[in-house]
């Protein structure tokens, strides 16, 4: 009979380490996605003289001042979903735009009322 309870602890035992651990390495495999598509940000016209910084979500990826045009930034999709965010360092003004999940290239001009994405 205490032979009985005991294996039948034992397989209740292994079970659950069983489910603990694929839910472990179901969790860990989804926190390491890696994605393949790249996103090129061309800065062409308007920008000179400007100290700009371009984020994409909470992420910084470039802060300088730009003395020649154009100015190109590429990078790799590291989330889901991304959105950029170009900030007029001098005036704290900020232009938001949306980034697609296939990657590509980005065209932006500055003119009087702001950013413009003027190709993609």
């Amino acid at each position: 009979m205490v032979g009985n309870g005991i294996l039948a602890f034992a397989v209740i035992f292994v079970v659950v380490l069983f489910i603990y651990v694929s839910m472990r390495m179901n969790r860990d495999k989804q926190a390491e996605k890696h994605y393949t598509e790249t996103y090129t940000i061309h800065l062409s016209k308007g920008f000179t003289g400007d100290s700009v910084s371009l984020f994409v979500n909470d992420s910084l990826m470039l802060n300088k001042q730009i003395i020649q045009e154009p100015v190109d930034v590429e990078f790799k999709r590291f989330s889901e979903q991304s959105a950029l965010m170009i900030v007029d360092n001098r005036t704290d003004k900020m232009s938001t735009f949306d980034l697609s999940e296939k990657g590509g290239v980005y065209s932006f001009v500055k003119e009087t009322d702001g950013v413009k994405l003027t190709g993609k």
